[in-house]
């Protein structure tokens, strides 16, 4: 069952991370590594990093085991969602309200005509964010019935609209590109709605709206582990955030190399790491909601060991042909052979952490499941500002390099407080005894 899920998600992750590099490859060649990229990926990466940590963290960490020991489940996901789409659907209008203020923040290096520029794209980029959660609230409940296809291969609609709206814009001014772009996310988000809405049909699951008294408890016990979890989750993400903001104060360009270099970082932690983990929460969490720790030890021995082999090799591969993959995938049109070496460096410096943030995520779902939410915030919390102290110190001398190697440090800090909060004990003895 385990090896099965893994490979559905793996499946599903890699066939969405080719289409998502055709996109990229369309994105430089059409745009370029210049001002309109850098106000797209901007615009994007906020909504970009709410739903990585909803749909491969918070919500999920929170929402299954709080499911699996509600005596109401239909009451108590019925409550669940609609005050949380609520909240997210008034977040974004007060969003489009201030766009330029929150573009200020995301991007405080820009000057005021690009921050007109973005303002706009990062209003409708934000809209995917409603979207995005009612799909992981239905991915979660085919996960919680061990259903994982959908979720896994539903993320390339996302890419195939994106790729459509660079085809149809292509020959358009780059700045009309970027709202092609922004409205294509929109009609990815749909999109992935409506195949969920045909899984939750076929499983049976379509009465999950109930407006009858729930046990304000589980409400509650949820809400405590969710926020938690929400920091605990998002380490990775928001120091490829900071980053952003960071490097906004750099050359133009800057902010296009990291999120390049991002992407093909993203690749193996999302076909192994991330697979892994989806698959295994889960069987874990069950596991110790029968008391059967044994079980659960076991399922993330075989896990790790696999994970730590195949991260291993892409570690290796990633760092050796650094140049060659960066220009395979992006060295044309507008992309020079510049863009490609300062992509490159990047590319070498994010991948030195794949090890320890891929780990990570195995050893962080005991700490989920046992429902330590606020232990693992706790460790997210020193990752980041650790991240930040390293970030401050390096982005003088070695710039975005520096950003995306102090990202790696605080992946190494993550990854040793995630073992100890574990158990260097339990550690030795799951592993050499």
């Amino acid at each position: 069952m385990l090896i099965k899920s893994i490979f559905t998600n793996s499946s599903g992750i890699l066939l969405s991370r080719i289409l998502g590099f055709i996109r990229d490859l369309l994105t430089a060649s059409i745009l370029g590594a210049n001002i309109y990229s850098d106000i797209f990926f901007v615009a994007f990466k906020i909504p970009n990093l709410f739903r990585r940590i909803f749909a491969e963290g918070a919500f999920t960490q929170a929402f299954i085991p709080s499911y699996a020991k509600s005596k109401y489940k239909i009451r108590f996901s019925s409550v669940i969602f609609l005050q949380l789409i609520a909240f997210l659907i008034l977040l974004s209008l007060v969003v489009t309200l201030f766009s330029s203020l929150i573009t200020k923040a995301v991007a405080f290096g820009f000057d005021d005509k690009t921050i007109d520029l973005a303002s706009p794209l990062v209003a409708i980029n934000f809209y995917y964010l409603p979207l995005i959660f009612i799909v992981t609230f239905m991915a979660a409940l085919l996960q919680y019935k061990n259903h994982f296809a959908t979720t896994a291969f539903s993320t390339s609609l996302l890419n195939l609209s994106l790729i459509a709206a660079l085809i149809i814009s292509k020959n358009y001014d780059k700045y009309e590109i970027t709202f092609y772009l922004s409205y294509g996310v929109l009609i990815g988000g749909i999109l992935q709605i409506a195949v969920h809405l045909l899984a939750i049909k076929k499983y049976n699951l379509c009465k999950i709206f109930t407006f009858k008294r729930h046990e304000k408890k589980e409400e509650n016990r949820f809400y405590k582990n969710f926020f938690a979890a929400t920091m605990g989750s998002s380490t990775a993400h928001l120091s490829a955030f900071l980053d952003t903001w960071l490097a906004s104060f750099l050359v133009t360009g800057s902010i296009s190399y990291l999120y390049y270099a991002n992407r093909v970082f993203q690749l193996p932690l999302a076909l192994f790491a991330i697979a892994t983990s989806v698959a295994l929460f889960p069987m874990i969490a069950r596991a110790i909601k029968n008391k059967d720790e044994n079980k659960a030890l076991q399922l993330m021995k075989k896990s790790s060991l696999i994970l730590f082999s195949l991260l291993l090799i892409a570690t290796l591969i990633g760092i050796i042909l650094n140049d060659e993959i960066i220009w395979l995938l992006f060295e044309r049109g507008a992309f020079s052979s510049i863009d490609t070496s300062n992509t490159a460096l990047i590319l070498t410096m994010y991948l030195i952490g794949l090890l320890p943030y891929g780990l990570a995520k195995i050893f962080s779902l005991w700490l989920y499941a046992k429902e330590e939410q606020f232990l693992a915030a706790k460790i997210s919390v020193k990752s980041l500002g650790a991240n930040i102290v390293f970030s401050l110190i390096l982005i003088g001398p070695y710039e975005a390099a520096g950003l995306a190697f102090a990202s790696t440090l605080s992946g190494f800090i993550l990854f040793f407080l995630t073992l100890k909060a574990f158990g260097f004990k339990r550690l030795k003895t799951l592993y050499f005894m």
